[in-house]
């Protein structure tokens, strides 16, 4: 019987594979999806001149998590290839200067709801990350990153107590995935009424939630599992006990030794919609990681999470841009040995 302690780790051959994902993307700005609102003929210009601290990885989201990417490696292996080159990519960046150009793009009133709330999760991420950096670069940057993460905080302030439904996709948009990162984010910087809003929509949103339609997962575009994703915040809200009861009604199934849940399949990595499959299996893993690292009973999930990982870690460096530009995030975390 496998255990929370046998979880799959990543090495120092695999940091250098996945850090040359980031390292190809984040200064990459074609091809780009802008999603933007155009208000005028202003608006028309360049992902880089719109952007310019987060404009490659085809998406202003992919390019923030590309970052957090760079930034997570260097803490966990220093002595990664090219980590000066990754150092330099980062300070050209994420500058004072860029930062305010974002800031300004966000602070428009046609962009009020740009990036919310996957994007603005991913950017307290990679916040989080720099705040843990034990690097004298890591300071400046997470100095200069400030003044976007604060707007962040407040706008999920505002905005969370309008939310009257959760958005239960397993896709940019789901609620349970922002909360978890917003959640941690909010006890690492010490933002009491952050985290008191995220506390009382997870609660609002999910605590009564029973038998979970596991079998209906996954949808054809699927990287994130609506389902396991609720789970991975609701054992971050309740306490031990709280969260075994809750689970034992939302998901009964999952404390079967004999529980299985097989890979989801990816027919085409060329296809930039089928390849969120193989996100879905990272996702999936570092739920059922987190579940079986809070409760002892659950601790047969730690193979099932390995085996997704195993399914989709070979092919996220294939060349294909459609998955490479953001998949390494997925997969980083999949294998992170910290709580996420």
């Amino acid at each position: 019987m496998s255990g929370p302690e046998d979880r799959m780790r990543l090495n120092f051959d695999e940091a250098n594979i996945l850090a040359e994902l980031p390292l190809r993307c984040v200064d990459q700005e074609y091809p780009n999806k802008l999603n933007q609102v155009i208000g005028d003929d202003n608006d028309l210009q360049s992902p880089e001149e719109l952007h310019p601290a987060f404009f490659g990885c085809f998406d202003w989201h992919s390019s923030v998590h590309g970052h957090w990417s760079i930034v997570r490696l260097l803490s966990i292996f220093p002595n990664i290839d090219h980590a000066d080159s990754l150092k330099a990519l980062l300070q050209s960046h994420i500058t004072e200067k860029n930062i305010k150009k974002e800031l300004q793009y966000f602070e428009d009133e046609i962009n009020k709801g740009y990036e919310r709330m996957y994007g603005w999760a991913w950017l307290l991420k990679l916040d989080d990350e720099l705040a843990a950096w034990n690097d004298p670069v890591a300071q400046d940057l997470h100095l200069n990153l400030r003044p976007l993460t604060h707007w962040v905080e407040q706008e999920i302030i505002e905005f969370l107590p309008k939310l009257a439904y959760p958005i239960r996709v397993g896709t940019h948009t789901n609620t349970a995935f922002a909360l978890s990162f917003i959640h941690d984010h909010a006890i690492k910087a010490g933002n009491d009424d952050l985290l008191k809003i995220v506390n009382q929509k997870a609660l609002e949103f999910y605590s009564t939630d029973v038998d979970a339609p596991l079998s209906w997962e996954p949808s054809g575009f699927d990287f994130l599992s609506p389902v396991l994703e609720e789970a991975n915040l609701m054992r971050r809200v309740l306490n031990e006990k709280e969260f075994e009861d809750w689970l034992k009604k939302f998901l009964p199934e999952l404390i079967d030794p004999a529980f299985e849940l097989e890979p989801g399949i990816v027919t085409d990595r060329k296809d930039g919609h089928l390849v969120h499959l193989d996100g879905l299996n990272f996702s999936r893993a570092w739920c059922l990681h987190g579940i079986a690292e809070t409760l002892t009973d659950y601790d047969h999930l730690t193979k099932i999470a390995n085996d997704h990982i195993r399914h989709s870690l070979a092919g996220i460096t294939d060349g294909n841009y459609e998955g490479s530009h953001w998949l390494a995030s997925f997969a980083l975390l999949a294998l992170s040995h910290k709580r996420i």
